[in-house]
């Protein structure tokens, strides 16, 4: 067994970020030795970890509503609201989806002390974003489904809304993405590493189009870099001259991968949010619409 799986283990109430804060940072011995996460553990080693059990973590169940689209034994497929943080971070570790998946998943442990199964999150999708998630229920799901996102054996489309109207009706956006040190901020930048996505337009009205994109690359904050790297960010996103709203309008729509365990092409869509169809109340239909 890894280092990194012994300690989820024996810490199931404990972060997956927090233990391996504490490897890394030397707080964990093997032996009375130092060793990475991915160390492989053999009988009667001796492990040795500093860590506070009072923590707050990711793995604290919270009961709260699930829009979910399939499950089964290996995995849930849910429709992820606008404004709901996937997992915890530094300085949120309340209300997230993973609190709510944690409690839902062992809703029938009376005392969910230990939860017995500990959502797994292949991919994840932006606070801001909405649409389809899926997230693993075991670890040889979690382990699968994580390399067919590696493989890019998984397809997925995204619905924007964005400012003003793209002279061409499809075409791709191909555009390095780097990190801005200085800025702390994900931008096109030349050393950056290749990213490519394809979008499609659907409507256009009002100053603002509907488009269907495409994140071939899966670069952070891709969608929104590149369309901004259009000259028409998406409505919501401030932070690239995409105007103030009440919410992103980017919305996780389509995705179709391998089941893990058995290898079925599974395909499910999240509804597009009402709040799309607001903004064009009076639009006209163009081109490529699925």
């Amino acid at each position: 067994m890894r280092l990194e799986d012994f300690l989820l283990a024996h810490f199931s109430r404990l972060s997956k970020m927090y233990l391996r804060d504490r490897v890394n940072n030397e707080l964990c011995e093997v032996n009375g030795r130092w060793e990475n996460i991915g160390y492989r553990l053999r009988p009667n080693d001796l492990v040795e970890i500093v860590v506070d059990p009072e923590r707050e973590t990711s793995m604290l169940p919270e009961e709260m509503a699930l829009d979910i689209i399939f499950e089964d034994d290996e995995l849930i497929v849910l429709n992820k609201p606008a404004g709901v943080l996937v997992h915890p971070s530094h300085r949120e570790n309340r209300g997230t989806l993973l609190n709510g998946l944690v409690y839902y998943l062992n809703r029938h442990d009376v005392t969910l002390l230990t939860p017995a199964i500990r959502p797994g999150l292949p991919h994840r999708l932006d606070k801001d974003t909405s649409g389809v998630l899926v997230v693993a229920k075991t670890k040889l799901a979690q382990r699968n489904l994580t390399r067919s996102f590696m493989r890019k054996l998984v397809e997925k489309r995204y619905l924007a809304i964005v400012v003003g109207s793209p002279e061409q009706d499809r075409g791709e956006i191909e555009a390095p993405i780097g990190r801005d040190a200085e800025a702390k901020f994900w931008k096109v930048m030349p050393e950056g590493k290749p990213a490519l996505s394809r979008f499609c337009v659907l409507k256009r009205s009002n100053g603002h189009s509907l488009v269907e994109l495409e994140p071939v690359t899966g670069r952070t904050n891709q969608l929104r870099i590149h369309c901004q790297h259009l000259g028409h960010p998406i409505l919501g996103d401030h932070q690239r001259g995409g105007c103030a709203s009440e919410r992103l309008y980017l919305h996780a729509h389509r995705i179709a991968f391998p089941h893990p365990r058995t290898g079925e092409k599974l395909a499910f869509a999240a509804p597009k949010p009402k709040e799309f169809d607001d903004v064009f109340a009076n639009f006209r239909a163009i081109g490529c619409e699925s």
